[in-house]
C-alpha cells in the first residue's frame, strides 16, 4: 500500500509574523489588510481563534469578536520564501511532492529509504526539521490514501501528528463526520444531513444507487471515500484550472458605470497579465464575475467563452447586477476557467 503524508503548517502566515516579531507571540493576531472596516482575515493565530476569529472572516466581524485583536499586514514575499525553505526540507525525504498551497503539501514516501522507510518517522523528522531550522511548527497526517492523510493532519493540530495504519483505515473512516471530507461544503452537508447521512458509516450502510441518485457525482465520491477508495496519486505537477483577480473596495459602489470603470481600468488588465503566465493565446473555457455585497453575500456568474474578451464581461456584469437589490458592492472579481491541458497550449502550474 501507499505511504502518504499530508503536511499542514500551523496558522502559517500568523506563525511567521509571531516568529519575526516577538511582541506578537502572546496576543491574538490576524493577518489581513490594513483597513479594519474593509479587509478580510487571511489567517489568525490560535489565541484569536479562541475568540471565534477564523480565516476568510471580514475584519470588522473579527474585531467584534476580539476587540484586542492585532491586525498585521501580510508579507507575501516572506511567506513564499519560507515556503521554499519548507519544500527544501521535504526534498530531503522524497521528490514525490504535491503542493496544495504555500503551507500545505502531500508527500508520497512509499519508496523512500529515509528513516528506515517508516512514513511515521519521516513525518516526525520533517516536523522536527521545520521547527529546529525555521522556528515554525507543522502538523502531519499519515495514511495509505490521500484524503485520509489530509483529514488526519487536522486531528492533533497544532504541532501534532495522526497516523492511520492500513489495519485501522476503515475504522477511522467510519467515524468521520461527512463535513470532514475535503470538498463537502456547507450547502452539501445540509442536504446530506436532511437525507439522514451524517457520517461515512451512514453512507457505507446505505444503498449505493440511492446515494448516487440523490447526490450525483458527490454521492459517487462519498461512496468511494466511505469505502476507503481513493486511487489518486501524489501529483508532482498540478494543472492550473482557473485564473482570477479581485479587489475589495475602500468604499462601496452601486452603479454599473462604477463597476465597469474598475473592470476596464484595473481588473481586466491584471487578469490579462496573470493569464499570460499559463497560456500565450488566451484560450479559455469560461469567463465569470464575482460580487460581494455590503451585507457580505457573495454571488458569481459565468458563461462559456473560448477567448478572453473585455466586451464579454459587459453582459455578465449586467446580469449579475440584477441580483444587487439596491445593495452596495464591496468587492468585484473577474475569473476565467482554463481549458484542460491538451485542449490548448497552457502550461502546468508546478
Amino acid at each position: 500500500m501507499k505511504k502518504i503524508i499530508h503536511i499542514d503548517m500551523d496558522c502559517f502566515y500568523a506563525a511567521v509574523e509571531m516568529r519575526d516579531n516577538p511582541e506578537l507571540r502572546d496576543v491574538p493576531i490576524a493577518v489581513g489588510g490594513r483597513d479594519k472596516r474593509r479587509g478580510v482575515v487571511s489567517t489568525c493565530n490560535y489565541q484569536a481563534r479562541q475568540f471565534g476569529v477564523r480565516s476568510a472572516m471580514p475584519t470588522i466581524k473579527a474585531f467584534e469578536l476580539c476587540p484586542n485583536l492585532v491586525l498585521v499586514p501580510g508579507r507575501m514575499d516572506v511567506y513564499k520564501q519560507v515556503s521554499r525553505q519548507i519544500h527544501e526540507i521535504f526534498h530531503r525525504y522524497t521528490n514525490t511532492i504535491e503542493p496544495l498551497s504555500l503551507d500545505e503539501a502531500y508527500l508520497d514516501v512509499t519508496d523512500s529509504t529515509q528513516c528506515r522507510g517508516s512514513a511515521t518517522l519521516i513525518a516526525n523528522a520533517i516536523r522536527r526539521d521545520i521547527e529546529n531550522e525555521l522556528n515554525l511548527t507543522a502538523s502531519a497526517g499519515v495514511a495509505p490514501i490521500k484524503f485520509v492523510a489530509k483529514v488526519a493532519s487536522d486531528v492533533n493540530k497544532p504541532n501534532g501528528i495522526c497516523v492511520v495504519t492500513p489495519d485501522k483505515l476503515q475504522d477511522f473512516i467510519d467515524e468521520l463526520p461527512l463535513e470532514k471530507i475535503p470538498g463537502v461544503g456547507k450547502v452539501s452537508i445540509e442536504k446530506l444531513n436532511s437525507a439522514g447521512y451524517f457520517s461515512c458509516l451512514d453512507i457505507r450502510n446505505s444503498n449505493q444507487g440511492d446515494v448516487i441518485r440523490q447526490f450525483g457525482r458527490l454521492g459517487a465520491s462519498l461512496w468511494n471515500r466511505s469505502h476507503g477508495i481513493d486511487s489518486r496519486e501524489v501529483e508532482t505537477t498540478r494543472e492550473r484550472k482557473s485564473v482570477g483577480v479581485e479587489r475589495t473596495l475602500a468604499n462601496n459602489i452601486k452603479s454599473y458605470e462604477e463597476c465597469w470603470q474598475l473592470i476596464e481600468e484595473k481588473l481586466f488588465p491584471e487578469l490579462q497579465r496573470r493569464l499570460s503566465r499559463y497560456t500565450d493565446i488566451g484560450e479559455i473555457a469560461k469567463q465569470g464575475i464575482k460580487l460581494k455585497f455590503e451585507d457580505f453575500q457573495l454571488t458569481t456568474i459565468e458563461h462559456q467563452h473560448t477567448l478572453l474578451d473585455l466586451n464579454d464581461f459587459k453582459p455578465l456584469l449586467k446580469e449579475v447586477l440584477q441580483r444587487q437589490k439596491g445593495r452596495g458592492i464591496r468587492l468585484i472579481g473577474l475569473n476565467v476557467t482554463l481549458k484542460p491541458q491538451g485542449d490548448s497550449h497552457q502550461l502546468s502550474l508546478i
